[in-house]
């Protein structure tokens, strides 16, 4: 008889019980003097010591504002080193911090701010084509004549003030400077006794991750979640205080803040962001100068820097190890990657937001071919399980639904039980959505999403949350997105629209009304302009033939660029 499809991890490995602050202090107790943090565009550098320092300082000026523990304070800026201080000042006072995408345009960044109740966001001037701060002045006008912390907004009422990252932002914010200025009014001790207070299962982090629903869902993570997740993903990797990851990842995701911010520092490894944004020369540069062992990436990056014309420059000797994620990994890529790029110990993991990220990693001893047609096997301290639509488990080899139980199981969506309650059984089981089979080895591979969500370069993207926002738009009348293969990305995003009769509109009158409004990577790279959907007897959208036809059409279409 087959064995289910059911795995537990090492049920011996300790959890770690600390705060996220409280490890901080240990690794910088046990490595001070070892290099932490190295922020190449900034040319910033910080020993264990030194980063201390300024998280402390931090910490001490977010007091000095009011933050109070429990309270959310938002992040809205691409990757630097006041993101990474952010993130553990806030975490040592207590302070939920709420992951904001740096791609967001107005509305998501309004619907974020409102759902989750930020008291304070810490801002960028801008990135790439977005001007933050003329955004927020549009957001909040009355930001400009308001004194600090007095912030009255009738659209964003919890809203208490703006943290600008700039050397002088406009009035009305606070440049991140001054706001450090203000650490004096408070004492060392009063930052030791706030620390003191906190407790391992109080939510400390809010990620944002689209829905069917239309509405993006914030999953609210324990100190507990994510510090044990970070710290299990380097236990994995073998990471010490003499490794060195190269960072490209953006780390609003959780697999820059968690999988690495914390997978480093409960290893006393250093940190290394190449650029704000990725970059696949600027990567390898960072890898080459900095004698990095390890770097992270989703397929798509690797592809790039594999594939650079200036790859042959770099000595990537140094790299052991890393870790893959975001997509399914071709097998040439992952060859290349071990071949090419010396990362002969690379892993693949699998998760999600809500689980903190990672539940399934494969090792570093598997073989070529479970790193590319499979996750991995369970992670230590977790369970994973694949059920029918009955919620009975299955048999090994059979396809179900994955899911996950555990230490990594987010606490809830913020505000949001009934979201939660439908995601998180009684029996504290995640339900991953994602259709996935289980060999006798306990190995995972993942075959389809059951809730036709698209990854595209690493960013999920669901097709609700696009259909909701093309509704918005006065001529279309109706619209199904779905998802492409797409040898660069993994995916494209289709978007089929109806327009009301009498309507006209072109694609790129289309695609410009779109880019205006949402983040860059949800804009659909193909459109098709028609008068019906496939439709069953019942009247129900048939995706799978939306998939096809557009398949077809598209065939020999430069889809790869």
């Amino acid at each position: 008889m087959s064995q289910s499809s059911y795995t537990q991890g090492n049920p011996d490995k300790p959890l770690l019980t600390q705060c996220i602050g409280d490890a901080f202090d240990t690794t910088v107790a046990r490595f001070p003097e070892r290099e932490a943090l190295v922020v190449r565009h900034q040319q910033l550098r910080y020993t264990w010591r030194q980063l201390a320092e300024a998280v402390d300082r931090h910490a001490r000026a977010l007091m000095a504002l009011g933050v109070q523990a429990g309270e959310r304070l938002g992040i809205w800026a691409p990757n630097c080193a006041e993101w990474c201080i952010t993130q553990f000042a806030s975490a040592k006072v207590g302070a939920i911090l709420v992951n904001i995408n740096p791609a967001y345009r107005s509305s998501e960044l309004e619907y974020a701010l409102s759902q989750s109740g930020c008291k304070w966001l810490v801002c960028a001037d801008a990135f790439k084509t977005c001007d933050y701060h003329a955004m927020l002045l549009e957001l909040v006008p009355t930001l400009v004549d308001s004194s600090c912390g007095e912030l009255a907004c009738e659209r964003l009422p919890e809203l208490r003030g703006v943290v600008s990252l700039a050397a002088a932002p406009p009035k009305g914010f606070l440049a991140w400077n001054a706001l450090q200025a203000r650490a004096d009014g408070v004492s060392a001790q009063a930052l030791a006794v706030r620390q003191a207070s906190l407790h391992q299962d109080e939510p400390i982090n809010i990620q944002y991750t689209s829905g069917t629903t239309g509405f993006p869902k914030g999953a609210t993570l324990s100190h507990h979640n994510i510090l044990n997740n970070g710290y299990m993903v380097g236990e994995s990797l073998g990471l010490t205080e003499h490794d060195r990851l190269v960072v490209p990842v953006p780390l609003y995701h959780c697999f820059g803040m968690v999988m690495a911010n914390l997978g480093c520092m409960t290893h006393g490894s250093t940190l290394i962001y190449p650029n704000d944004a990725f970059d696949p020369l600027l990567t390898l540069q960072a890898v080459a100068e900095e004698r990095a062992t390890a770097l992270y990436g989703v397929p798509t990056m690797f592809i790039a820097e594999l594939d650079h014309p200036r790859r042959g420059e770099f000595d990537l000797s140094t790299l052991r190890t890393g870790i893959m994620a975001g997509a399914t990994c071709p097998i040439e890529v992952m060859r290349r990657v071990i071949e090419q790029m010396h990362m002969a110990e690379v892993q693949i993991a699998y998760g999600m937001t809500e689980t903190s990220p990672v539940s399934l990693q494969t090792g570093a001893s598997d073989d070529l071919e479970r790193r590319v047609s499979s996750v991995g096997r369970t992670q230590p301290r977790l369970e994973n399980k694949i059920i029918d639509s009955q919620g009975q488990t299955v048999a090994r080899g059979e396809i179900g639904e994955l899911c996950t139980r555990g230490y990594s199981v987010m606490l809830g969506y913020w505000n949001n039980p009934k979201a939660s309650a439908e995601s998180i059984d009684a029996d504290g089981w995640m339900r991953t959505g994602d259709l996935a089979v289980m060999d006798e080895q306990g190995y995972v591979r993942i075959v389809g999403r059951s809730k036709d969500m698209i990854i595209r370069g690493g960013e999920n993207i669901y097709p609700r949350e696009l259909e909701e926002f093309f509704f918005t738009h006065p001529a279309v009348a109706d619209v199904q997105v779905i998802g492409i293969p797409c040898n660069k990305y993994g995916e494209e995003i289709v978007a089929w629209i109806r327009l009301h009769p009498g309507h006209s509109l072109g694609e790129d009158e289309l695609r410009d009304w779109a880019r205006a409004r949402i983040a860059h990577f949800k804009v659909p790279r193909y459109w098709r302009f028609v008068d019906a959907f496939p439709m069953t007897v019942t009247g129900k959208v048939q995706k799978f033939r939306m998939r096809e036809i557009s398949i077809a059409a598209l065939a020999g279409s430069p889809m790869d660029r």
